[in-house]
Protein backbone atom coordinates (compact mmCIF):
# COMPACT_ATOMS: atom_id res chain seq x y z
CA UNK A 1 0.00 0.00 0.00
CA UNK A 2 3.17 2.37 0.82
CA UNK A 3 4.03 2.28 -2.60
CA UNK A 4 0.67 3.04 -4.20
CA UNK A 5 0.14 6.19 -2.17
CA UNK A 6 3.66 7.32 -3.24
CA UNK A 7 3.10 6.75 -6.86
CA UNK A 8 -0.51 8.66 -6.67
CA UNK A 9 1.22 11.33 -4.84
CA UNK A 10 4.14 11.61 -7.17
CA UNK A 11 1.83 11.89 -10.15
CA UNK A 12 -0.64 14.23 -8.39
CA UNK A 13 3.17 16.45 -7.53
CA UNK A 14 3.77 16.51 -11.22
CA UNK A 15 0.10 17.22 -11.90
CA UNK A 16 0.09 20.31 -9.33
CA UNK A 17 3.63 21.63 -11.01
CA UNK A 18 2.16 21.21 -14.32
CA UNK A 19 -0.88 23.47 -13.94
CA UNK A 20 -0.11 26.22 -10.98
CA UNK A 21 1.24 28.78 -13.59
CA UNK A 22 -0.21 32.57 -11.76
CA UNK A 23 -0.86 32.96 -8.30
CA UNK A 24 -4.69 34.35 -8.68
CA UNK A 25 -7.12 33.03 -6.63
CA UNK A 26 -9.80 30.41 -7.25
CA UNK A 27 -13.09 29.95 -5.38
CA UNK A 28 -15.66 28.57 -7.67
CA UNK A 29 -19.30 29.12 -6.31
CA UNK A 30 -22.02 26.40 -6.52
CA UNK A 31 -21.48 24.76 -9.30
CA UNK A 32 -21.24 21.49 -9.58
CA UNK A 33 -22.27 18.64 -12.10
CA UNK A 34 -22.35 14.68 -10.74
CA UNK A 35 -21.53 11.72 -12.11
CA UNK A 36 -22.21 8.15 -10.54
CA UNK A 37 -18.90 6.22 -12.21
CA UNK A 38 -19.14 3.05 -10.28
CA UNK A 39 -22.08 0.82 -10.78
CA UNK A 40 -23.44 -2.86 -9.84
CA UNK A 41 -24.03 -4.17 -6.10
CA UNK A 42 -20.67 -4.59 -5.04
CA UNK A 43 -18.00 -2.28 -6.54
CA UNK A 44 -15.57 -3.38 -8.73
CA UNK A 45 -17.19 -4.76 -12.28
CA UNK A 46 -20.57 -3.76 -9.86
CA UNK A 47 -19.01 -1.02 -7.89
CA UNK A 48 -21.88 1.29 -6.07
CA UNK A 49 -22.12 5.06 -6.92
CA UNK A 50 -19.75 7.28 -5.43
CA UNK A 51 -20.58 10.44 -7.11
CA UNK A 52 -18.73 12.95 -8.97
CA UNK A 53 -18.21 15.45 -6.18
CA UNK A 54 -16.41 18.57 -6.99
CA UNK A 55 -18.68 21.28 -5.17
CA UNK A 56 -16.51 24.17 -4.76
CA UNK A 57 -14.00 23.26 -8.05
CA UNK A 58 -15.99 21.94 -10.75
CA UNK A 59 -12.70 21.53 -13.23
CA UNK A 60 -10.15 20.06 -11.24
CA UNK A 61 -7.55 16.89 -11.05
CA UNK A 62 -7.46 15.18 -7.71
CA UNK A 63 -7.28 11.46 -6.17
CA UNK A 64 -10.01 10.31 -4.26
CA UNK A 65 -10.52 6.58 -1.42
CA UNK A 66 -14.08 5.20 -1.85
CA UNK A 67 -14.75 2.03 0.45
CA UNK A 68 -18.27 -0.29 0.69
CA UNK A 69 -19.27 -2.78 3.26
CA UNK A 70 -22.02 -5.46 2.48
CA UNK A 71 -22.96 -8.54 4.11
CA UNK A 72 -23.56 -11.57 2.35
CA UNK A 73 -24.81 -15.25 2.27
CA UNK A 74 -21.81 -17.36 2.75
CA UNK A 75 -23.32 -20.11 0.16
CA UNK A 76 -26.92 -21.17 -1.18
CA UNK A 77 -27.52 -23.61 1.64
CA UNK A 78 -27.11 -21.16 4.57
CA UNK A 79 -30.10 -18.63 5.29
CA UNK A 80 -27.78 -15.77 7.27
CA UNK A 81 -25.65 -13.09 5.72
CA UNK A 82 -22.85 -13.93 7.57
CA UNK A 83 -20.03 -12.86 5.40
CA UNK A 84 -18.04 -9.31 5.48
CA UNK A 85 -17.10 -8.03 2.09
CA UNK A 86 -15.13 -4.73 1.55
CA UNK A 87 -14.75 -3.03 -1.42
CA UNK A 88 -12.06 -0.29 -1.63
CA UNK A 89 -10.32 2.09 -4.27
CA UNK A 90 -8.72 4.88 -4.87
CA UNK A 91 -8.81 6.49 -7.96
CA UNK A 92 -7.07 9.03 -9.71
CA UNK A 93 -10.03 11.68 -11.66
CA UNK A 94 -10.16 14.89 -13.13
CA UNK A 95 -12.82 17.25 -14.87
CA UNK A 96 -11.08 19.31 -17.46
CA UNK A 97 -12.65 21.78 -19.57
CA UNK A 98 -11.92 21.80 -23.64
CA UNK A 99 -14.26 24.99 -24.39
CA UNK A 100 -16.95 26.99 -22.06
CA UNK A 101 -19.52 24.49 -22.11
CA UNK A 102 -17.55 21.32 -23.04
CA UNK A 103 -15.66 19.31 -20.54
CA UNK A 104 -13.72 15.88 -20.37
CA UNK A 105 -13.77 13.58 -17.27
CA UNK A 106 -11.88 10.69 -16.37
CA UNK A 107 -11.48 8.20 -13.78
CA UNK A 108 -8.58 5.14 -13.36
CA UNK A 109 -9.02 3.60 -9.88
CA UNK A 110 -6.77 0.90 -8.07
CA UNK A 111 -9.50 -1.50 -6.24
CA UNK A 112 -8.05 -3.75 -3.01
CA UNK A 113 -11.21 -5.86 -1.98
CA UNK A 114 -12.01 -8.55 0.37
CA UNK A 115 -14.06 -11.28 1.82
CA UNK A 116 -14.15 -13.25 4.41
CA UNK A 117 -15.05 -16.76 4.38
CA UNK A 118 -15.54 -19.80 6.76
CA UNK A 119 -12.46 -21.37 4.82
CA UNK A 120 -10.11 -18.10 5.09
CA UNK A 121 -10.18 -14.60 3.99
CA UNK A 122 -10.15 -13.85 -0.12
CA UNK A 123 -7.96 -10.69 -0.85
CA UNK A 124 -8.30 -9.12 -4.76
CA UNK A 125 -6.17 -5.94 -5.56
CA UNK A 126 -5.24 -4.13 -9.15
CA UNK A 127 -6.48 -1.78 -11.75
CA UNK A 128 -9.63 -1.27 -12.16
CA UNK A 129 -11.32 -0.35 -16.09
CA UNK A 130 -10.92 3.22 -16.94
CA UNK A 131 -14.15 5.72 -17.44
CA UNK A 132 -13.94 8.90 -20.29
CA UNK A 133 -16.67 11.17 -20.67
CA UNK A 134 -17.61 14.10 -22.56
CA UNK A 135 -19.76 16.70 -20.23
CA UNK A 136 -21.96 19.73 -22.26
CA UNK A 137 -23.65 22.53 -20.17
CA UNK A 138 -27.06 22.65 -22.18
CA UNK A 139 -28.81 25.52 -20.13
CA UNK A 140 -27.17 28.31 -18.10
CA UNK A 141 -29.78 31.06 -16.97
CA UNK A 142 -28.71 34.15 -17.10
CA UNK A 143 -28.75 34.54 -12.95
CA UNK A 144 -26.82 31.30 -13.21
CA UNK A 145 -29.49 29.97 -10.56
CA UNK A 146 -30.35 26.87 -13.16
CA UNK A 147 -28.17 24.89 -14.93
CA UNK A 148 -28.47 21.93 -17.11
CA UNK A 149 -25.68 18.99 -17.64
CA UNK A 150 -25.83 16.02 -19.72
CA UNK A 151 -22.87 13.38 -21.17
CA UNK A 152 -21.63 10.93 -22.58
CA UNK A 153 -18.80 8.25 -21.77
CA UNK A 154 -17.63 4.77 -22.26
CA UNK A 155 -15.95 2.40 -19.78
CA UNK A 156 -12.89 0.76 -21.50
CA UNK A 157 -12.49 -2.47 -19.72
CA UNK A 158 -8.75 -2.27 -17.99
CA UNK A 159 -9.88 -4.42 -15.04
CA UNK A 160 -8.93 -8.19 -14.97
CA UNK A 161 -12.29 -9.78 -15.39
CA UNK A 162 -11.91 -13.43 -13.47
CA UNK A 163 -14.28 -16.08 -14.15
CA UNK A 164 -14.03 -18.35 -11.46
CA UNK A 165 -15.47 -14.98 -9.40
CA UNK A 166 -19.24 -15.20 -11.23
CA UNK A 167 -19.49 -18.35 -9.24
CA UNK A 168 -19.92 -16.62 -5.90
CA UNK A 169 -22.94 -15.31 -4.40
CA UNK A 170 -21.62 -12.19 -5.71
CA UNK A 171 -20.27 -11.82 -8.92
CA UNK A 172 -19.58 -8.44 -8.75
CA UNK A 173 -16.25 -9.37 -6.12
CA UNK A 174 -13.98 -8.67 -9.86
CA UNK A 175 -11.51 -5.80 -10.66
CA UNK A 176 -13.80 -4.74 -14.06
CA UNK A 177 -16.67 -6.16 -15.99
CA UNK A 178 -14.47 -6.85 -18.68
CA UNK A 179 -16.70 -5.52 -21.26
CA UNK A 180 -17.09 -2.11 -22.95
CA UNK A 181 -19.82 -0.30 -20.78
CA UNK A 182 -21.52 2.78 -22.16
CA UNK A 183 -22.84 5.76 -20.30
CA UNK A 184 -25.00 8.47 -20.08
CA UNK A 185 -25.44 11.26 -17.49
CA UNK A 186 -28.59 14.16 -17.06
CA UNK A 187 -27.45 16.47 -13.67
CA UNK A 188 -29.76 19.51 -12.71
CA UNK A 189 -28.82 22.04 -10.33
CA UNK A 190 -30.09 24.85 -8.46
CA UNK A 191 -28.21 27.54 -6.74
CA UNK A 192 -29.36 30.50 -5.04
CA UNK A 193 -27.68 32.61 -2.55
CA UNK A 194 -25.14 30.11 -0.09
CA UNK A 195 -28.17 27.01 -1.02
CA UNK A 196 -27.32 24.40 -3.74
CA UNK A 197 -29.81 21.50 -4.59
CA UNK A 198 -28.64 18.98 -7.17
CA UNK A 199 -30.53 16.39 -9.41
CA UNK A 200 -28.98 13.69 -10.85
CA UNK A 201 -29.77 10.75 -12.83
CA UNK A 202 -27.26 8.28 -14.72
CA UNK A 203 -27.83 5.24 -16.30
CA UNK A 204 -25.03 2.47 -17.93
CA UNK A 205 -25.11 0.00 -20.69
CA UNK A 206 -23.49 -2.96 -20.18
CA UNK A 207 -22.01 -5.81 -22.68
CA UNK A 208 -21.43 -8.99 -22.66
CA UNK A 209 -17.79 -9.87 -22.59
CA UNK A 210 -15.27 -12.43 -24.38
CA UNK A 211 -16.48 -15.16 -21.34
CA UNK A 212 -20.02 -14.40 -22.63
CA UNK A 213 -20.65 -12.94 -19.34
CA UNK A 214 -23.10 -9.64 -19.24
CA UNK A 215 -23.68 -7.70 -16.09
CA UNK A 216 -26.75 -6.29 -15.97
CA UNK A 217 -27.44 -2.72 -16.55
CA UNK A 218 -27.81 0.06 -13.91
CA UNK A 219 -29.79 3.11 -13.20
CA UNK A 220 -28.48 5.53 -10.37
CA UNK A 221 -30.58 8.58 -9.03
CA UNK A 222 -29.79 11.08 -6.72
CA UNK A 223 -30.61 14.20 -4.93
CA UNK A 224 -28.78 16.04 -2.35
CA UNK A 225 -28.77 19.64 -0.93
CA UNK A 226 -25.75 21.82 -0.15
CA UNK A 227 -25.60 24.81 2.13
CA UNK A 228 -22.49 26.74 2.70
CA UNK A 229 -21.74 27.20 6.62
CA UNK A 230 -18.40 29.50 6.72
CA UNK A 231 -16.95 31.79 4.12
CA UNK A 232 -14.53 34.38 3.27
CA UNK A 233 -12.14 35.79 0.33
CA UNK A 234 -9.94 32.36 0.47
CA UNK A 235 -12.13 29.63 2.57
CA UNK A 236 -15.50 27.83 1.85
CA UNK A 237 -16.60 25.05 3.92
CA UNK A 238 -20.31 23.41 3.01
CA UNK A 239 -22.38 20.90 4.20
CA UNK A 240 -24.62 18.46 2.46
CA UNK A 241 -27.41 15.91 3.03
CA UNK A 242 -29.85 13.64 0.45
CA UNK A 243 -30.43 10.34 -0.56
CA UNK A 244 -29.03 8.22 -3.42
CA UNK A 245 -30.98 5.17 -5.18
CA UNK A 246 -29.43 2.29 -7.10
CA UNK A 247 -31.12 -0.12 -9.32
CA UNK A 248 -29.78 -3.09 -11.22
CA UNK A 249 -30.88 -5.56 -14.13
CA UNK A 250 -30.13 -9.16 -14.00
CA UNK A 251 -27.01 -10.59 -15.53
CA UNK A 252 -26.71 -13.16 -17.77
CA UNK A 253 -24.63 -15.65 -18.89
CA UNK A 254 -24.19 -17.25 -22.74
CA UNK A 255 -27.70 -15.18 -23.13
CA UNK A 256 -29.36 -16.94 -20.51
CA UNK A 257 -30.99 -14.85 -17.58
CA UNK A 258 -29.46 -15.35 -13.77
CA UNK A 259 -31.44 -15.49 -10.78
CA UNK A 260 -30.48 -13.50 -7.67
CA UNK A 261 -28.88 -10.85 -9.59
CA UNK A 262 -31.22 -7.61 -10.22
CA UNK A 263 -31.39 -6.04 -7.10
CA UNK A 264 -32.09 -1.86 -5.45
CA UNK A 265 -30.88 0.04 -2.67
CA UNK A 266 -31.73 3.21 -1.12
CA UNK A 267 -29.01 5.10 1.27
CA UNK A 268 -29.32 8.23 3.00
CA UNK A 269 -25.88 10.34 2.44
CA UNK A 270 -24.25 13.47 4.16
CA UNK A 271 -20.95 15.06 3.96
CA UNK A 272 -18.93 17.97 3.45
CA UNK A 273 -16.88 19.96 1.14
CA UNK A 274 -14.22 22.67 1.86
CA UNK A 275 -12.12 24.75 -0.07
CA UNK A 276 -8.81 26.69 0.52
CA UNK A 277 -7.68 28.44 -2.77
CA UNK A 278 -7.50 25.68 -5.75
CA UNK A 279 -7.36 23.12 -3.38
CA UNK A 280 -10.74 21.24 -2.21
CA UNK A 281 -11.14 18.11 0.69
CA UNK A 282 -14.69 16.68 0.67
CA UNK A 283 -15.95 13.83 2.58
CA UNK A 284 -19.31 11.74 2.59
CA UNK A 285 -21.10 8.93 4.15
CA UNK A 286 -23.73 6.40 2.89
CA UNK A 287 -26.10 4.33 4.89
CA UNK A 288 -28.67 2.33 3.55
CA UNK A 289 -32.78 3.31 3.98
CA UNK A 290 -33.33 0.16 2.45
CA UNK A 291 -31.22 -2.75 0.53
CA UNK A 292 -32.19 -5.57 -1.38
CA UNK A 293 -29.57 -6.73 -3.45
CA UNK A 294 -28.63 -9.98 -5.45
CA UNK A 295 -32.37 -11.00 -4.78
CA UNK A 296 -31.73 -10.79 -0.87
CA UNK A 297 -28.34 -12.74 -0.89
CA UNK A 298 -26.71 -9.29 -0.80
CA UNK A 299 -26.99 -6.60 1.79
CA UNK A 300 -25.82 -2.75 2.07
CA UNK A 301 -24.03 -1.92 5.22
CA UNK A 302 -22.18 1.53 4.56
CA UNK A 303 -20.14 3.44 2.16
CA UNK A 304 -17.37 6.17 2.72
CA UNK A 305 -15.56 8.65 0.52
CA UNK A 306 -13.11 11.04 0.45
CA UNK A 307 -11.23 13.30 -1.66
CA UNK A 308 -8.43 15.98 -2.45
CA UNK A 309 -8.84 17.93 -5.71
CA UNK A 310 -6.70 20.41 -7.36
CA UNK A 311 -8.87 23.15 -9.18
CA UNK A 312 -7.29 24.00 -12.48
Amino acid sequence: MKKIFLIIGLILLNELQAKITHDSLYISNFNPIVFDDCDACGCAAGNGSSGFESLLNPQFIGIKYFAQHYKAKENLFVKDLTQDQYFNTIQIWGKIPLTKKLSVYASLPFHFHEKKTLQGDITINGIGDLNLMGIYQLFNSEDNIHQLNGGVGVKAPLGKFDEKGITGVNPSFQLGTGSWDYQMVLNYKFQKNKVAVLLNTDYTFKTENKKHYHFGNQWNYAATGFYQLLGNDKTIFSGKAGFQGEIYGRNKQFDEVLPNTAGSALYGKFGFEASYKRFSLGSEMMLPVYSHLAGGDIEAKSRFSIFLNLGI
